[in-house]
């Protein structure tokens, strides 16, 4: 149990990555390098040797662990990564009960798998290439995940690739939170449990 605890909290700090990393695009148009990479290798990571090494380390998953600890707030910073948390985690539900976006969606994983033999993770073509798959597979699912942040910032086509990238990474963390048992009950009720095994992950960083 002590192990489902583990697994919940590490699925669910990646959840909270890569909702934090959206805020900081969207307002500033620029985020935490090493943890949008880590969040980005999570998409691709499709056949993990645990849950962990889907993001690499524990370390990997710092801004996350920190964002599960005192994010989810009731600051305007905070709701809105709730409500970040919430409508991917609405979206996740709803592509799940989709046989053919599954399919779809692995398919088009394992195709941008093969692409990183010509391309780095990171690169602008890259980015865009894991946009699209959120725009052609996941988006059309709905509901629609309204992004708050600087106009100007969010005109940038650039801009809305990390963003749309970085959604694609929080639908894979919520995908990976209901394998490992995560449901709407933990939320509720074991969310103290989750911030505390959080803080000892934090403090071995």
């Amino acid at each position: 149990m002590a192990n489902a605890l583990y697994d919940r909290t590490i699925a669910f700090a990646g959840i909270c990555q890569a909702v934090a990393l959206v805020q900081q695009v969207a307002k500033n148009g620029h985020c935490d390098n090493d943890a949008f990479e880590a969040s980005l290798k999570a998409i691709l990571n499709i056949n993990p040797s645990n849950t962990v090494s889907v993001y690499g380390r524990e370390a990997d998953l710092k801004l996350g662990l920190e964002c599960l600890v005192k994010g989810i707030d009731s600051t305007p910073t905070g709701s809105e990564i709730t409500r970040y948390i919430i409508s991917l985690m609405a979206l996740e539900r709803k592509l799940s009960g989709r046989n053919d976006a599954m399919s779809q969606l692995g398919d088009r994983i394992q195709m941008l798998d093969r692409q990183l033999e010509h391309f780095e993770l990171l690169s602008e073509q890259m980015i865009s290439n894991l946009a699209s798959v959120y725009l052609d597979v996941v988006s059309p699912i709905g509901p629609r995940i309204q992004v708050t942040g600087t106009p100007s910032v969010l005109q940038q086509t650039s801009n809305q690739h990390k963003v749309r990238a970085l959604l694609l990474s929080g639908i894979r963390s919520a995908v990976l939170w209901r394998q490992v048992g995560g449901r709407r009950r933990h939320l509720i009720f074991g969310r103290k449990k989750m911030v505390e095994q959080a803080q000892i992950l934090l403090a071995r960083i």
